[in-house]
């Protein structure tokens, strides 16, 4: 026991270090772009004195792309509830070839890259005009690439054995299947709910090789200005499209995070 004690403790340093390094590491390259973003001049740095217009400027050149963003998340958060809360728990109760099949072919849109499922969607959907030039457009593909997580995850809570032992019993006392699915087990799979449209939120809010195939000058979101930002040839620029991507997206997810957890908690007890 104290020859462990003594190897646990000469290896936390270590380990702690070794935390610290890929910490530095992934932050640094944050850390500056961040800072250039305040800052007169790059090249200069931060004797060239600290500024907010360029955070003035990109948010006049691209504040409209911050809503839509959020609400292209939201909407394809819902979406996915409304069709792969169903679609889940018909695959967890199934034991049919052909939904194993479909359950492969809906992994499709993430193994296959988001360029090609915009292309996809182009050839398919393309010549409907007032569809390809509106937010509906991107909210499909974005629901596309997304619904596999959601499936997923809730897939995984309905395939509990307490999950069927309890609409068993639910069964037995006459309740019909809308009762069952909406009155015993949608409640019960809730945090995988909720766990499944947070990650479908983050994915959708940061998505965009699939957005840039899709969107028009009219239908940016917040990945496709930042690349437009970096575009423009003026790296302070596209680094103040970075802090302002950072100051709205980090405390939304923090604090959807955080009502994910107290519902999860709530649940629970």
């Amino acid at each position: 026991m104290a020859k462990q004690s003594f190897k646990s403790s000469r290896g936390s340093p270590i380990l702690a270090t070794l935390t610290v390094i890929v910490v530095l590491f992934m932050l640094t390259p944050m850390v500056l772009s961040v800072m250039a973003g305040i800052v007169n001049n790059y090249s200069q740095g931060i004797s060239s004195g600290l500024t907010t217009r360029w955070l003035s400027q990109v948010w006049a050149q691209y504040g409209s792309t911050v809503h839509w963003s959020l609400l292209l998340a939201l909407c394809c958060a819902v979406g996915n509830i409304v069709i792969g809360v169903p679609c889940a728990y018909a695959l967890a109760r199934s034991r049919s070839r052909w939904a194993r099949f479909f359950e492969e072919l809906l992994i499709l849109p993430v193994a296959v890259p988001g360029l090609a499922t915009g292309l996809a969607l182009i050839m398919a959907y393309g010549t409907w005009r007032d569809f390809r030039q509106s937010f509906c457009f991107i909210l499909v593909g974005h629901m596309v690439f997304t619904l596999p997580f959601m499936v997923r995850t809730v897939a995984a809570a309905f395939q509990h054995p307490e999950l069927s032992a309890l609409e068993e019993a639910a069964r037995s006392l006459g309740a019909n299947f809308r009762k069952r699915f909406l009155g015993v087990l949608v409640p019960a799979v809730f945090p995988a709910i909720v766990a499944g449209s947070l990650m479908v939120f983050t994915l959708s809010i940061g998505e965009f090789n699939l957005t840039w195939m899709l969107h028009t000058p009219l239908t940016r979101t917040l990945p496709v200005g930042l690349a437009d930002s970096y575009a423009s040839m003026r790296i302070e620029v596209g680094s103040a499209y970075t802090l302002m991507f950072f100051l709205i997206v980090l405390p939304l997810l923090s604090l959807l995070q955080y009502a994910a957890k107290v519902i999860q908690k709530k649940y629970e007890t």
